[in-house]
């Protein structure tokens, strides 16, 4: 006998009706009862509404646990209240977590005085804190899908918040690095499967003003910390940075704690096909995820060695994310260019040297602003394209920020002198994060949308070269500006920058011919779906069943989400 898949809502259990759907049994088309005789088989609950999708048969019969559409504990029928609860409350831990990671910059001088070592030393604290941003992300996607996206972030949030404790009473040099590497480990995960969960929650249509608010916390948080840490280290000590940071960090963490909820649908329709077949004694009772779920070992397979197959054999990979990657270092070079600008020029405090990076918030907040007519220049293409998405409608401001970036650099770098005014080099940091915001933005959506089922190793990969790359900055940036000089220093920069102009004007043009040339390109979401989908319908019993609703959408959707790991 082989059982349909129904629709699971546990509230109804004890109300509803058994339902056998077998072989040689009739379905009464108005009822949806079976009229064979029900000794005859177990008598399985059914879980009203029945969605329409087929009849599984295998070595095993299977009764599919699904979401209804209009089920109110599917993340995706969530109130737009709770919605935006989720996304900010994320958005918080991501912006906490930036931070993190250029607030040990402003101490790094005094701390390395204090333990004696070399402030290149120092700047080791940062490259594993970033390394580790580039690695752990391939581990946290897969484990994600396996145990939730919930206790990936409490538990991994909560451990990032207790290494500020070691940092802080650090002894020597090796703890602080050791701490660094650890609280980077953990704090990945706050800021790299974000994305997944908003796709969680959010359809496609809603989730361009989500996105953009996590691509602004992610870019904000890492400029913005030096506007106040470089006071904290001047008045109270570099140990304070780090106590102020555990002392935020920890009251945010409880109210993660009390208000976050689980997202990942898979995951919440295992636990209600593991209570029916506790409650009923049915061991059919299964859900997607139990079925078609790969391994954990295939997955991390996956999320390692197709990123870097991807970076060897698609050159727009390998191109897209060096381009991102370069612009995200010049982020972090700064954080030691700025301080030889302003401290060294026109000798100001560590405090007030800080203050230049308002000018890169207002960047951040310009291209945020611009995000939005990106977003409506991507609908109005699609619209024109018969609802068909074109990756390519994505690069539109890039093609500004690719050319900002390089013009902001020369400025930069040509008005570091003492007898220029202040004001003039601090004018050239907004355009410069401006540009970097747009190139960020940019090739994250663009290789999400143009490599479909393999999207997510192909930001597994940019990550993976962004996160190093800005790791390695800011070990040689003293001694590159200061033995090269700043001007030319800064000069060398702009020209690798201009190099990298025309990357999004090919795509733009060409774009679409070497996608429909790329056999990992070529696959689309639309696609996506299909091998799973040709699986089930070779398992079919029956065509379909009957039934009283519409078809389950969030079967396509667990589908798409399956290897969701994004950094």
């Amino acid at each position: 006998m082989a059982p349909m898949i129904v629709g699971s809502n546990t509230t109804n259990i004890q109300h509803a009706k058994p339902i056998v759907v077998g072989e040689s049994e009739h379905v009464d088309d108005a009822s949806g009862l079976s009229n064979s005789d029900p000794t005859s088989a177990p008598q399985t609950p059914a879980l009203t509404p029945i969605t329409s999708l087929p009849v599984l048969k295998g070595k095993d019969d299977v009764i599919l646990v699904t979401f209804q559409p209009d089920d109110p504990n599917d993340p995706m029928n969530w109130s737009t209240a709770k919605k935006w609860r989720t996304t900010t409350l994320l958005c918080f831990m991501c912006l906490f977590i930036g931070l993190a990671t250029a607030s040990f910059s402003a101490g790094i001088t005094d701390m390395c005085k204090e333990f004696g070592v070399a402030v290149e030393v120092g700047q080791v604290g940062m490259f594993v804190f970033n390394a580790s941003f580039a690695v752990v992300p391939m581990f946290l996607g897969p484990l994600s899908e396996f145990i939730g996206r919930n206790p990936i972030y409490l538990g991994c949030y909560a451990l990032f918040t207790i290494w500020f404790i070691p940092i802080a009473l650090a002894k020597n040099i090796e703890t602080v690095i050791v701490a660094r590497l650890l609280s980077g480990c953990f704090g990945a995960a706050g800021t790299t499967i974000i994305p997944g969960t908003l796709a969680d929650i959010w359809s496609t249509k809603e989730r361009g003003l989500p996105i953009n608010l996590f691509s602004f916390v992610a870019v904000f948080g890492t400029v913005a910390a030096p506007l106040w840490t470089g006071f904290i280290n001047q008045n109270i000590g570099w140990r304070w940075i780090e106590w102020i940071q555990l002392i935020c960090n920890g009251a945010l963490l409880v109210v993660e704690l009390l208000f976050l909820s689980e997202t990942r649908g898979g995951l919440i329709l295992a636990k209600r096909a593991k209570k029916l077949r506790k409650e009923t004694g049915d061991s059919r009772y299964k859900a997607a995820s139990e079925l078609e779920t790969p391994s954990l070992s295939a997955l991390l397979s996956a999320s390692t060695t197709r990123a870097f197959i991807l970076l060897v054999r698609e050159p727009v990979v390998f191109f897209f994310s060096l381009w991102l990657a370069f612009a995200w270092a010049i982020i972090f070079l700064f954080f030691a260019v700025i301080p030889l600008t302003f401290q060294n020029n026109h000798g100001w405090s560590q405090g007030i040297a800080g203050l230049p990076y308002i000018s890169s918030i207002i960047g951040t907040f310009f291209a945020f602003a611009a995000s939005f007519h990106q977003n409506a220049v991507y609908a109005r293409v699609r619209d024109q394209n018969g609802g068909i998405p074109s990756p390519e409608a994505r690069l539109w401001w890039s093609r500004v920020g690719a050319i900002l970036l390089p013009v902001s650099l020369f400025w930069f770098s040509w008005t570091q002198f003492a007898s220029v005014h202040w004001i003039v080099p601090t004018l050239a940091l907004c355009p410069m994060v401006f540009s970097i915001y747009l190139i960020f933005d940019a090739v994250q959506n663009y290789l999400a949308d143009g490599y479909g089922e393999y999207a997510s190793s192909a930001i597994s990969a940019q990550g993976f070269i962004r996160n190093m790359l800005a790791a390695s900055f800011p070990l040689y940036s003293t001694q590159m500006f200061t033995n090269i000089g700043y001007q030319w220093a800064g000069t060398l920069c702009a020209l690798i920058a201009t190099v990298m102009i025309p990357l999004p004007f090919i795509l733009m043009k060409y774009g679409e011919r070497i996608r429909e040339r790329s056999p990992y390109a070529a696959a689309t979401s639309a696609v996506t779906a299909a091998p799973l989908q040709q699986r089930l319908s070779e398992k079919v019993d029956m065509p379909y069943a009957k039934t009283t609703s519409s078809p389950s959408r969030p079967m396509d959707t667990y589908i798409q989400s399956i290897e969701e790991k994004h950094v």
